[in-house]
């Protein structure tokens, strides 16, 4: 006669779940966690403000959420503004273009590089400027991007700084992650420089192609690697004679890369229509 009661603690729980739903909690947990961000990206604590911006970049096409980081875009507090920065980009706030490319003036390097990252990630060429002055320490010729506010850009100290604290985190590609992080020291900047390689793949302008070309004689063997990927990923041929020696190189990470990026570009064909 029991066979088809269901248990105890089933009957307990349903009568708990509907107790909730009649009440009208159900819409507690949406709202608790709304007064939660509100609270975080207000408070007075910096590591907090940071924390809960970042946050918001799993929030996409939400004006109000869009609004807060945005403002965040302008703390006090460097490492908030960092996160506001690489928030937009994930929640993918074409609005906030604008604010992104006043950021590229910002003083701290970090909030450069993260508006630029994002500025990439939303299609605007704004971050090809950036990336183009991490890898070769100079502007474009005709350039006015690279002003006083990113002399950090060239500071070698400051980028080896950076590297250093960013780790693996800009390790351009999988296939060097664990080797090119071991590699790393405190003086390193190579990881940002290669970052910044990788970056101008896409980058349609010619002289990020032979700025590309120059960084395959870089010092540093990860930089050398992440210029010979890009320029794979550029589907320019014309860039072949200007990496062979690199097929000679004593890394095998640049070697076999090098090798990979000629095989491709000498078979590479054009789609139609471009």
């Amino acid at each position: 006669m029991y066979a088809n009661k269901p248990p105890f603690w089933v009957m307990i729980l349903s009568s708990f779940l509907l107790a909730w739903s009649e009440s009208g909690l159900a819409q507690v947990p949406k709202d608790l966690a709304w007064q939660t961000l509100s609270d975080g990206v207000r408070d007075k604590d910096a590591r907090t403000r940071a924390i809960a911006v970042r946050s918001l970049g799993l929030v996409p096409r939400d004006k109000a959420a869009e609004k807060w980081v945005l403002e965040s875009l302008k703390d006090g507090t460097d490492e908030v503004r960092v996160s506001a920065a690489t928030a937009l980009g994930e929640m993918n706030a074409k609005d906030s273009i604008p604010a992104l490319k006043e950021a590229l003036k910002d003083k701290n390097v970090r909030v450069i590089l993260a508006a630029a990252n994002s500025l990439r990630s939303l299609n605007d060429p704004s971050a090809y400027l950036v990336y183009y002055a991490v890898l070769t320490g100079e502007r474009k010729s005709g350039e006015g991007l690279v002003a006083e506010q990113k002399k950090a850009l060239s500071d070698p100290k400051k980028m080896a700084q950076l590297g250093f604290e960013q780790g693996i985190g800009f390790i351009p590609f999988a296939t060097l992650g664990l080797g090119a992080f071991k590699a790393l020291t405190p003086g390193d900047d190579s990881p940002v420089r290669a970052a910044a390689a990788v970056a101008l793949a896409t980058d349609p302008d010619p002289k990020s192609g032979e700025a590309l070309a120059r960084a395959v004689q870089d010092k540093s063997w990860i930089v050398r690697a992440a210029a010979l990927d890009a320029i794979a990923k550029r589907n320019d041929p014309a860039l072949i004679p200007e990496i062979v020696d690199a097929l000679n190189d004593a890394r095998p990470e640049v070697k076999y890369t090098a090798a990979s990026a000629i095989y491709h570009l000498s078979t590479f064909v054009p789609a139609k229509g471009n």
